[in-house]
């Protein structure tokens, strides 16, 4: 023993009682504070240096006299009840927002996570039973919001369809899409609606009229698209909107139906076994990975068709292409009943691709939420016709392929609400030129936007009169003098408005026309009201698609007997929130 209560060099030092008395049998280490027993023997107290501060050996101990933070400090640090009250709110947020199941909070992984990162280690997790009552009252929250949202807007437009969950449930999801007084494109789920009915066309009618009402909006709602299935196409015929059926799925069935018996079956029924030999081994993937490698190529996997995935098969015919070598490297290696397509089929493969990726261009342009969809739809299917357009250089099987997709479109266009889709290309500054349009067209349409801005005007007055707003007694000798005229003044009044503004100049295709209408809907205030109409419409159900998707990770097959509240609740809650993020 050293003198001053201290051994080997003062890195130790005897314990101090609570009452000042020294106790010889017991050590506490000057560097990390760790008490150890002593017996006379150093041996132990060695082995600690040894084992836990080998880099501090050889340098001084620190000073008796400083003091040393220790860890049980950090520990007594209890969180206050606001903090408390953010984080079960937080954690409610992210439960409903990343499709967590609210047993998470019984996870004791999480809980040790929050209390480290707090330093509060009586911490406990807030119950299920909470949870679920937050996700609750933040779903009304929202929801309160959302509403108000719509009552400040005219025109709203929906998308809708049905889903069948794990469980064997029908769902109908609805999403609304409309314009801010700021001109934003908005697009929010109003919800995911379990259904027992059969889907005939007066239930499914039904069922989004009830939406409708739920949401208080069935004087905003102008139009409904949904895809083209003959219960949606009856049920639209009963519903006070307008219908138009999804563009994605006109085209992507045309692709269809092009292919169906066309001469490229053979290249398409080797393509499709080929993947399967290297999709279903990961001993053959593996292979193809390494040819991959060794022909210095991007590592990439092969893709399978999928007859009601969009583009799927443009995507596997391309992989094929992009992946030649690697892949007769690879089959060289073992012996396989698989055949690589011949040099004339992998020909086919390739003209193919080039016509599909047209089509792959249409459906991704017109799929967006977030910008104008409905008026590029004329401007996309005359750049389709174009495309599909029979040159002196088209192959026979390529010729035929190009007169069935045209063939089986021009089909299609009489049920695609082709007055709608017109209009709203003539109010998008971007095409207002129509040149996707005949000149014969053209005048129709202007002749339709003409009607219907003086349909506006004569609801304009009904309007005024069902809201009783007084009008002063002066007033009445000059609106008797109006109405004494001759209606002429209304004509020019209606032609100017749409001369004026097909004087504007146009702007580029890559302009955004809500910004163009937010900044000219002062000087085209008639204008601007059929716009917000028209172009809020999608193009597309890709919104529904795109809900489904999110309630695939909700109802899973660990949780595939929610209730059907609750799954409206997480799955309209997780995609209000992820648009505020």
């Amino acid at each position: 023993m050293e003198a001053g209560g201290t051994l080997l060099n003062g890195k130790f030092k005897f314990k101090i009682g609570k009452d000042g008395s020294v106790d010889k049998n017991k050590v506490i280490c000057t560097y990390c504070q760790c008490e150890l027993s002593y017996h006379r023997s150093s041996s132990s107290l060695k082995y600690h240096l040894m084992a836990k501060h080998t880099a501090d050996v050889d340098s001084p101990p620190p000073p008796h006299n400083q003091t040393q933070t220790r860890l049980d400090s950090f520990r007594q640090r209890p969180m206050d009840p606001a903090t408390k009250m953010k984080l079960t709110v937080a954690i409610a947020k992210w439960v409903a927002t990343a499709c967590r199941p609210t047993s998470v909070v019984e996870d004791e992984g999480l809980q040790n996570i929050i209390r480290i990162a707090s330093n509060d280690w009586t911490y406990e997790t807030p119950s299920r039973g909470t949870i679920t009552h937050r996700v609750e009252t933040l779903f009304q929250t929202e929801k309160s919001q959302l509403q108000l949202a719509l009552g400040q807007t005219d025109t709203i437009a929906l998308t809708g369809d049905y889903w069948t969950s794990l469980g064997n449930d029908n769902y109908l999801g609805v999403t609304a899409h409309y314009f801010t007084p700021q001109w934003e494109l908005q697009s929010h789920a109003l919800t995911v609606m379990k259904t027992e009915d059969r889907h005939f066309a007066e239930n499914v009618a039904e069922h989004f009229m009830s939406v409708v009402r739920e949401w208080g909006i069935e004087k905003k709602v102008v139009s409904l698209t949904t895809d083209s299935a003959r219960n949606m196409v009856a049920a639209a015929r009963e519903l006070p909107f307008e219908h138009l059926p999804c563009i994605a799925h006109s085209v992507h069935r045309a692709v269809t139906v092009s292919l169906h018996n066309s001469p490229f079956d053979s290249a398409l029924a080797k393509c499709r076994k080929l993947v399967g030999h290297f999709k279903h081994s990961p001993a053959n993937a593996l292979e193809l990975e390494r040819q991959q490698v060794a022909l210095n190529q991007r590592k990439e996997e092969l893709t399978q068709e999928v007859a009601t995935r969009w583009n799927s098969t443009l995507e596997m015919i391309k992989r094929v292409n992009r992946n030649v070598e690697p892949l007769r490297a690879a089959l060289a290696l073992h012996s396989t009943k698989v055949a690589m397509p011949t040099a004339t089929e992998l020909e086919k493969t390739k003209k193919l691709e080039a016509v599909l990726e047209h089509c792959r261009y249409v459906t991704d342009l017109l799929g967006g939420e977030k910008f104008v969809s409905c008026s590029v739809v004329m401007p996309a299917l005359c750049h389709l016709s174009r495309v599909m357009e029979i040159t002196e250089d088209d192959p026979a099987y390529l010729i035929k392929f190009k007169q069935t997709f045209s063939a089986d479109m021009e089909g299609r266009k009489d049920k695609l609400n082709i007055a709608w889709l017109r209009v709203a290309t003539a109010l998008d500054p971007r095409f207002k030129d129509l040149k996707c349009l005949s000149r014969p067209d053209r005048v129709v349409v202007w002749d339709f936007i003409r009607d219907l801005l003086r349909q506006q005007e004569t609801e304009r007055p009904a309007a005024l009169d069902d809201q009783s707003m007084p009008e002063p007694e002066k007033k009445k000798p000059a609106l008797m003098f109006a109405q004494d005229s001759s209606s002429d003044e209304e004509e020019d009044t209606v032609d100017q408005c749409i001369e004026r503004y097909k004087a504007e100049p146009m702007i580029g295709i890559e302009d955004s026309p809500q910004e163009w209408w937010s900044t000219h809907k002062a000087s085209h205030n008639e204008m601007a009201s059929l716009a917000s109409k028209y172009l809020a419409t999608p193009a597309t159900s890709v919104p529904c698609e795109r809900l489904f998707s999110l309630s695939g990770h909700v109802v899973q097959k660990k949780r595939a007997s929610l209730l059907p509240e609750n799954v409206n609740r997480l799955v309209c809650l997780s995609n209000w929130l992820k648009d505020k993020k």
